[in-house]
């Protein structure tokens, strides 16, 4: 069973990067320090926002709309910390006691 645990934290963990690289590209994007013409960085911007779009999205649904600011990503990384944390703490304490 610790096995799983482990291998959820890693899941986590690669998701907590996607968002984060994610955030920092769609700032690069919008402030034009990107080109967005070079088809790599077309590439790789499609492909985190198909992998990040999934959290986002309901997330977005509950939110109010703040102008242009998008907090998703923020609590994209609140909701994994606090299952990482889970995992770690109670689930782990549980199976190894």
């Amino acid at each position: 069973m610790l096995a799983v645990i482990a291998t959820l934290n890693f899941i986590i963990n690669i998701a907590w990067f996607l968002v984060i690289a994610s955030a920092i590209f769609s700032w690069l994007y919008a402030f034009n320090v990107i080109n967005v013409n070079n088809n790599a960085i077309n590439m790789i911007g499609r492909s985190l926002y198909q992998l990040t779009e999934p959290l986002y999205r309901p997330i977005r649904r509950m939110l109010p709309d703040m102008g242009g600011v998008d907090l998703s990503p923020l609590v994209v990384l609140v909701i994994l910390y606090f299952i990482w944390y889970f995992l770690n703490t109670t689930v782990a304490t549980a199976l190894l006691s």
